[in-house]
Parts: C-alpha cells; sequence; structure tokens
C-alpha cells in the first residue's frame, strides 16, 4: 500500500548513498532501507505509536532499532546537513549560511519525559525547542530543553554547540526577539565574533510582519504540519531534535524532488 509520505525514486536517489552498504556476509536484509524510512516517516507525519505500525510496513521492533542506531550514529545529523547544503545550492546560495535567525517553541510533553519544565510566559508545562536557521529557514540546529529555561541562557547552550565545530563559525550575524536581548548580544560578540541583532516589535497588539524573525516563524508552520511534533512525546530531549530533523529531511526532499 502506498502513503502520501512514501519516497519517490527521485527523492530516494537523493540519500541512498548515505546509508551504510550491505554486509558481504550473514543473513540477507528483509526489509531495504527505503521500506524503514518510509515507516519513519509515517510514524513523525502521523504521529503514529511505534507499536502501532500498520502491517505494510516492516515490524515496528525493526524500523525502532534502526531509527535509534542512526541516531546515536549521527548518521540523520549528517543526512540533514547533506540536505540543506544541497538545497541552498540549488537556491543559488552558499553551502554554508553566514547568517541566522533564533527563536523557541514551548510544547507540552507528556509524563514520561525525563526532563521538562514550566514557561511561565506562554503557560505551558513540557520542554521548548531552541532553533537556528538560516535565512531560508533552514535548521542549523535543534536544542531541546525544559520549558523553564529563560531563553537567553539557553541560547548560550545552543550557540556553543552550534560553533564548537570550526566549519559553522561562518554565521556573522544572527536575528532575534526581544527575550534574546542583554549579556547574550555582547557574549556572542565577544567569544564568537558573532552579531546579535534584536528585533522588537514596535506596536503591541498589532499584526506586522518583522523583518527577518517571520523566517523562523516559517519553520514552525512546517514543523507544525508534523503531528508527532505537536507535542513532545519522547522521553530523552535528544530524541525530540531527531524527530525534527526527520521532519525537516522529509521536507526538503520533497521540495529538491519535484521535477
Amino acid at each position: 500500500m502506498q502513503y502520501t509520505h512514501d519516497l519517490t525514486d527521485a527523492e530516494w536517489q537523493l540519500i541512498h548513498f548515505c546509508f551504510p552498504k550491505p554486509a558481504q556476509t550473514g543473513r540477507p536484509r528483509e526489509h531495504t532501507y527505503r521500506e524503514l524510512l518510509n515507516a519513519m516517516f509515517y510514524v513523525v507525519r502521523t504521529a503514529c505509536q511505534w507499536r502501532n505500525l500498520p502491517k505494510d510496513f516492516a515490524p515496528w521492533r525493526t524500523v525502532y532499532h534502526y531509527f535509534r542506531l542512526w541516531k546515536r550514529t549521527k548518521l540523520w545529523v549528517q543526512i540533514h546537513t547533506h540536505l540543506r547544503e544541497h538545497l541552498r545550492q540549488v537556491d543559488g546560495r552558499q553551502r554554508q549560511a553566514t547568517a541566522g535567525i533564533i527563536d523557541s517553541q514551548s510544547v507540552k510533553s507528556t509524563e514520561c519525559s525525563d526532563e521538562r519544565g514550566y514557561d511561565a510566559g506562554k503557560k505551558v508545562n513540557g520542554r521548548k525547542r531552541h532553533v537556528l536557521v538560516d535565512t531560508l529557514g533552514l535548521v542549523l540546529l535543534i536544542l531541546v530543553l525544559p520549558a523553564n529555561i529563560q531563553d537567553r541562557d539557553a541560547a548560550r547552550q545552543l550557540l556553543e554547540k552550534f560553533f564548537g565545530q570550526p566549519a559553522r563559525r561562518r554565521v556573522k550575524h544572527i536575528w532575534a526577539d526581544g527575550g534574546y536581548a542583554g549579556a547574550l548580544v555582547a557574549w556572542a560578540r565577544k567569544c564568537w565574533r558573532c552579531t546579535v541583532e534584536i528585533v522588537k516589535r514596535t506596536e503591541a497588539h498589532v499584526f506586522k510582519v518583522l523583518p527577518r524573525r517571520w523566517v523562523v516563524e516559517r519553520t514552525f508552520g512546517w514543523l507544525g504540519r508534523y503531528r508527532r511534533l505537536n507535542r513532545d512525546y519522547e522521553r530523552q530531549a535528544t530524541t525530540g531534535e531527531t524527530m525534527v530533523y526527520l521532519a525537516m529531511i522529509r521536507l526538503m526532499l520533497a521540495r529538491l524532488g519535484k521535477p
């Protein structure tokens, strides 16, 4: 049975070489990597539980095993980076971004979450996704933390993790909202030679498209189409981050696979 999220031949050709080659010895593989990917995309798109995967897919234990394996080996991040750089080149941009936008999104979590907190501003008991995107709205880095951590404190952790790799230090300008104002601006300039520009609202309770900030809000809108992300169902925060990467991988494949 075909599902709307299943990979087309053109989409599969974009990433098939990223997966390990079949072993020369041992029992032949029963399910292809493409089948496993289709099952994982079904989970993130429909918010289906692993145990309730339709019988059209591989056994749920097999699908979940490879999901965890590729999370542990960072394969999801590698595929996401490859597709983002490819899509930027198709759009006429440089492979590496030089500017970005940072923002956060509070989501409710379930009782199984190992860490969660209460966001008094949004009245949400759960976790907060801190996202750094490029000017196209493609995710550069995602960090999931308890919702009670302030944005400016979480931004330090996000930027330290992001700039920890020399290849990412080409980003020299970041736009942010008023929640990131304060010591973060001077800290980013001193430690990473990166300028943080605060874009504030000029009028309260009036809808107005703010420069650059609308880009990351659009990214949150894209993620909202994947029902697994409407609430944080994951026990570990790193699994929640992987689900965001998985959703963005499917979104970028759909764009690049168009005829």
